[in-house]
């Protein structure tokens, strides 16, 4: 069954941006020497480090 044709363009468009970042996961974890990724690689593979540190820097 086709999904139906109601499902807005703004929605396929944060499923795709999920799908990229998981992509990036994959690819750093295939190429990490370590069995998992720290919390720290995953913020920089995913590119928040910086949207955290600026949050923590609001009152």
């Amino acid at each position: 069954m086709a999904p139906p044709s109601t499902t807005a363009v703004q929605e396929d468009h944060v499923a795709l941006a999920e799908i990229e970042l998981c992509g990036e996961l994959m690819i750093a974890a295939s190429a990490a020497d370590e069995d998992r990724l720290s919390p720290d690689r995953i913020d920089e593979v995913l590119m928040v480090t910086q949207e955290r540190s600026t949050k923590a820097d609001r009152p």
